[in-house]
């Protein structure tokens, strides 16, 4: 048996292709709910006081939530084949490490950091920093010893590194450890504890609750009392640019995703070895009921309007559970992740007032909670749409995006921007500034771009994996 959910793939490669739509829609001329809450238009100057709740705001919860339900798949699949606990230890270290590595060296290679102006020569350098990236993360082709394979991976990290050192960096910088990609540094450290966390709670889920509650109770207190043990052990770090104590916090999003993977496991094993009956027109409404649900969160939880987001969420979520309630197959999956997702979802929304709304940065548990929750409506979606449906040709875009993240997410910068650059199209991109509609074309046509480069890789195999 494959044990592959096409639904996952394709939640990955939303959350890695919305981060990049986010980042190329034209900024100053779309309207207020088409970029972080906290950073509106037309100045983008962030306030830290300011509530809300954007589709940009989901996007890396959704990549955090994905990243925990594919532990089952990955880490659960290998302590099932008798792997040493001990050895995928050493790997969740070495990734985290890889990851770190991976955030610093696209940090140093952006040609914004290359060139003051940007020149050829720091276009060439960020294509230069693409290609070398392969040799870094892809599984190298062929019948090879491992100690070669090591040796390829090893001398490639070697000759990045050697650059970013040399490198005569404009403005007065210069190479820095602390200089990195904070979206993947984040991911880095959470990578790591999430993996431990799970592979050593594998077979007691009670075990795993109670660590984040202790968790949480030391978050807490530690904001409330900045001279007590909690906020000591939060605030140390023996090398901050490699492990920052905070980003702890966002394992309240990643370890209910792991929940939302053992699930998806267990009822996929299931449905390879039974007959699924769930009528067609119950899928069509989980699929509108799912899609409510988030758009309604996202609307009302950024106009303010608090008391009609329950009240709604309330009336979408008693409708979704009455259509899941009885049956099995499909209908069992989704009756799990419904349930989970909707405590979540409730559990977020009573902890919205609690430090001052629900805020993406500094983040909240009320945005931890909210967006965990509407994460799993989000899987649902997906798995009504790619696995009961199976509408691979449509979502194809989404799932080889979602199998090869990593190249999905530097292809603009590191290759898509350079080469328009190079060849001098980059000046006929001030059309997109002209009007909201065509700011926002940008960055469909960019992400676009993106997604031909992902994949072209995908199809050739050539996936970066760390």
């Amino acid at each position: 048996m494959k044990e592959r959910a096409l639904s996952l793939d394709a939640l990955r490669g939303y959350a890695i292709l919305t981060m990049v739509l986010s980042a190329t829609i034209v900024y100053g001329v779309l309207p207020g709910w088409m970029y972080h809450a906290q950073v509106p238009p037309p100045d983008h100057i962030f306030n830290p006081n300011l509530p809300g709740l954007t589709w940009v705001d989901m996007v890396f919860p959704s990549f955090l939530f994905a990243m925990g339900a594919a532990l089952p798949f990955s880490v659960g699949r290998k302590c099932r084949k008798g792997e040493a606990k001990w050895r995928l230890a050493l790997n969740a270290l070495w990734r985290g490490v890889k990851l770190t590595f991976f955030a610093i060296l696209i940090q140093h290679f952006y040609p914004f950091m290359t060139g003051d102006p940007q020149d050829l020569h720091s276009w060439l350098l960020a294509i230069f920093c693409f290609v070398l990236l392969f040799p870094m993360y892809m599984r190298i082709p062929g019948e090879l010893p491992g100690w070669a394979r090591t040796a390829i991976q090893l001398g490639a990290m070697a000759i990045g590194a050697a650059v970013m050192l040399t490198w005569d960096y404009p403005r007065g910088y210069e190479f820095n450890l602390h200089t990195c990609n904070i979206i993947i540094f984040i991911l880095a450290n959470v990578s790591v504890f999430a993996t431990l966390l799970y592979l050593f709670t594998l077979d007691n889920v009670k075990v795993r609750l109670a660590i984040l509650a202790i968790l949480f109770g030391v978050i807490v207190s530690a904001d409330l009392d900045k001279s007590s043990w909690c906020a000591a052990l939060m605030q140390y770090t023996p090398a901050d640019w490699l492990y920052v104590p905070a980003y702890l916090k966002y394992l309240f999003i990643v370890i209910p995703g792991s929940f939302a993977g053992e699930i998806l496991l267990k009822y996929t094993s299931k449905m390879q070895e039974t007959s699924d009956n769930t009528p067609k027109m119950r899928a069509l409404a989980m699929v509108a009921v799912t899609l409510s649900i988030v758009i309604v969160n996202l609307v009302f939880l950024y106009t303010r309007c608090l008391n009609l987001n329950l009240l709604l969420n309330v009336v979408l979520l008693v409708a979704g559970y009455a259509l899941v309630r009885k049956g099995e197959g499909y209908t069992a999956l989704w009756r799990a992740l419904f349930i989970a997702g909707a405590f979540m979802l409730l559990l977020g929304l009573a902890f919205e007032p609690f430090e001052g709304g629900v805020k993406k940065d500094p983040v909240t548990f009320g945005y931890l909670f909210i967006t965990g929750g509407m994460s799993f409506m989000t899987l649902i979606f997906f798995s009504a749409i790619c696995d009961y449906f199976r509408c691979k040709r449509s979502t194809s875009f989404l799932v080889m995006s979602g199998q090869n993240p990593m190249v999905a997410y530097v292809a603009v910068d590191l290759l898509i921007y350079p080469l328009l650059n190079i060849f001098g199209l980059t000046q006929f991109l001030g059309v997109f500034y002209l009007t909201p509609f065509l700011g926002f074309v940008q960055g469909v046509v960019l992400t676009s771009l993106a997604v031909a480069v992902t994949m072209f890789f995908t199809r050739m195999k050539w996936v970066w994996r760390t």
